[in-house]
């Protein structure tokens, strides 16, 4: 990899448009890829449809070691994926896996990683057409040290 090379972090949690994220990132000239996913036991596990945070309750912290384990298997098996996507655009990338909220955690893995370009999905809320972006992709649009990509 050159000096020139763009480092782009890529959050992958699993929903089309974090995978769209993926495919514009991949269809990028010259850049180095990481797909982050955050773990977040604070809110609805996207990863794994149906899976409660580890308390049970929505927004109260806390994990069972089970849960932790589950939701890394699933974030494993996204990472798998998207390096077999990678493969198939003659690309390669890595792969992180970090817990805490998603939005601070990708900020904070761009500041400390020497990230220069976030391609982020959007998360709008289709009921919501007033809703320009999801809360995740807003936070980290109005807080990012780089420039930010988000695709719908």
């Amino acid at each position: 990899m050159s000096e020139s090379t763009t480092q782009v972090l890529v959050p992958l949690d699993g929903s089309p448009r974090s995978e769209r994220a993926l495919d514009h990132a991949l269809d990028m000239p010259d850049v180095a890829i990481t797909v982050l996913t955050v773990i977040d036991p604070f809110d609805v596990d996207p990863l794994a449809p149906g899976l409660q945070s580890p308390t049970g309750v929505p927004g109260m912290p806390g994990y069972s070691e089970e849960w932790y384990e589950g939701a890394k298997a699933n974030a494993e098996e996204l990472h798998d994926d998207a390096r077999e996507r990678a493969t198939e655009h003659d690309r390669s990338l890595t792969t992180e896996i970090v817990f805490g909220r998603p939005a601070r955690r990708i900020v904070a893995y761009a500041d400390e990683n020497d990230v220069d370009h976030i391609v982020i999905g959007n998360h709008s809320r289709e009921e919501f057409p007033h809703v320009l972006l999801g809360n995740t992709a807003e936070s980290v649009v109005r807080r990012s040290p780089v420039n930010v990509t988000v695709v719908r």
